[in-house]
């Protein structure tokens, strides 16, 4: 750590540690949210003032001293704001282990989220706490939604360490709240960060410096929902196998006080032919299965299906992953478990059309009973796969998926979401997904709503006629796995899916490969969540998420 004496022996500079550093001690925490500044002792409950820098210089001493008094005076908290001004990026301590400020950098790429989604929470990281704590957000309204959801993730659920470490002990877990204080400032466009094109005109209720009810409960749902998807994914696959995640989609209907999940396991999966999810799944202990949450609207006219992958451990079957690369594959459940907290955040927010979650769930292991390299499986498109590479899974069970969700649940528009290629990462990077969809429009959208959302997207080629031929076979109708790993890896991943769902498919469809921003070094980040909730945003009657949606509401 870094500290540097300037203006009073109260103010210090912290530079930001890595993103990983409060990972295993932020156990038993609950967060909450609420709109305005409330009354506190910093030596009670630690207070970190974050914002961009042009946004914390507009808190005025009123403002702020409810939260200061008496061991911070006006004068001190001036400078304090002063440094954080002169260095954007950096934080500095006002008050020793007791308050502090932290200013987000100043200049964005067009790439790069405007709330600065991922600085926050490096920064939010940084600072590691035990006890109650209070962080003070200043922003825009339009940042709000993916400035919570960086806090959210920085607050990681799950935890199994037991404090008995003999060379390190960590503190005991206790029970903590973090109170997270919303100060919105007008966006009157004066900050040099003005609304690009790639980001589309501006709602006027995301101009305004106030938060109604309703959007405050959209809040605390988009950040319950991104731990959840985190700690699905964060847990190993022998607490998270395929019964513990049918078991927390049961779970979620529960709490949404909707029908029971349809549940489709094991033979059935085969007898009713749907050979990729049954092929990579048939060798664990657990079988797998097809797991479907639905929400009815009245009156509605509009099917959507999210389709995530959850692959709860993935081995690489009998194409077996070499042992560094085999690590981490818990992971490997990111996409259904996206889908899953999205399915939470959207339901309460009252949808206007029929949704749908699909999972596709099962550990690929290896045993008597796992594929082999040279196996065909059919699919339930009705399409034969020669299997030339076991640890290309993913596109197996998803393609079940997309099939069932246009051919059993009439859906008009179907997005799947996984943690599909390694390859992802190289492409497009650890922060921004890859996507590709049959549809420019839906493919645009879904950037735009990433930007806002701050779970960020990129589009790769879609090019049928030069991309599928990768997956000539001789024998079937198609292999999983391409020719030429040089040749556009993530985009041919996606034409699979879509081949087994058609090409000429009349509805829209959009494949989302999160493989590297389901990640923030070992710990998950609940990706997809906010993701999904904005881009449909205009499908239901939560006045944030209809704000913040890219496409206006038909």
């Amino acid at each position: 750590m870094l500290l540097l004496k300037t203006f009073s022996a109260c103010v210090t500079f912290i530079r930001p540690r890595l993103c990983t550093v409060r990972t295993m001690t932020s156990a038993s925490v609950t967060i909450k949210f609420r709109s305005g500044l409330t009354s506190s002792d910093p030596e009670q409950c630690p207070v970190l003032f974050v914002g961009q820098t042009f946004h914390l210089s507009q808190l005025s001493w009123s403002d702020v001293r409810r939260k200061l008094e008496p061991h911070v005076t006006e004068e001190a908290w001036k400078r304090g704001i002063s440094c954080v001004v002169a260095t954007p990026g950096e934080a500095v301590e006002v008050w020793p282990r007791a308050v502090s400020i932290a200013s987000l950098p100043a200049r964005r790429s067009r790439h790069a989220a405007p709330s600065r989604a991922h600085a926050l929470a490096k920064l939010v990281r940084a600072t590691p706490r035990h006890s109650d704590e209070f962080i003070v957000l200043v922003c825009r309204k339009r940042d709000v939604l993916a400035s919570v959801a960086a806090i959210a993730r920085s607050f990681p659920e799950y935890v199994a360490r037991s404090g008995a470490a003999p060379l390190a002990p960590a503190p005991e877990p206790r029970a903590r709240t973090v109170t997270v204080e919303l100060h919105l400032v007008r966006d009157d466009g004066r900050d040099g960060d003005s609304e690009d094109e790639c980001i589309g005109s501006l709602d006027p209720i995301l101009c305004e410096s106030s938060l109604s009810s309703e959007e405050l409960a959209t809040l605390q749902d988009v950040a319950d929902a991104t731990r959840l998807a985190a700690r699905i994914t964060d847990m190993p696959a022998n607490i998270m196998n395929v019964d513990k995640f049918i078991h927390e989609a049961c779970d979620i209907a529960k709490k949404l006080d909707i029908q029971e999940p349809t549940i489709i396991r094991g033979e059935e999966l085969k007898n009713r032919g749907m050979g990729g999810i049954y092929g990579v799944g048939r060798a664990a202990s657990c079988p797998p299965a097809l797991v479907v949450l639905s929400y009815t609207a009245p009156a509605a006219t509009e099917t959507v299906a999210w389709v995530g992958k959850g692959i709860v451990y993935d081995t690489g079957g009998l194409s077996i992953k070499a042992r560094t690369s085999m690590v981490g594959m818990k992971g490997d459940c990111g996409g259904a478990a996206a889908v899953l907290g999205a399915f939470y955040v959207f339901v309460k927010a009252k949808p206007s059309i029929n949704l749908h979650a699909v999972l596709c769930l099962a550990e690929n292991a290896v045993g008597p009973l796992a594929t082999r390299p040279d196996d065909i499986h059919q699919l339930y498109s009705g399409r034969t796969v020669e299997i030339n590479n076991t640890d290309a899974e993913g596109r197996l069970v998803l393609s079940d998926g997309v099939v069932y969700a246009s051919r059993d649940l009439k859906a008009d528009t179907i997005v799947d979401i996984a943690t599909l290629t390694g390859a992802q990462g190289t492409a497009t990077g650890k922060y921004h997904a890859g996507v590709v969809s049959n549809s420019a429009r839906l493919e645009r959208l879904c950037v735009r709503a990433g930007l806002r959302a701050g779970d960020l997207a990129h589009a790769l080629p879609f090019a049928p006629e030069l991309h599928f031929a990768e997956f000539t076979s001789c024998v079937a109708d198609m292999k999983n796995s391409v020719a030429d790993r040089n040749n556009a890896q993530p985009s041919c991943a996606g034409l699979f899916i879509l081949a087994h769902l058609g090409f000429d498919f009349p509805g829209s469809w959009l494949h989302i490969d999160m493989a590297a921003p389901a990640h923030c070094g070992e710990r998950a980040t609940g990706y997809g969540v906010s993701l999904l909730s904005v881009l449909f945003g205009s499908r239901c009657q939560a006045t944030l998420l209809r704000a913040l949606c890219p496409a206006p509401a038909p």
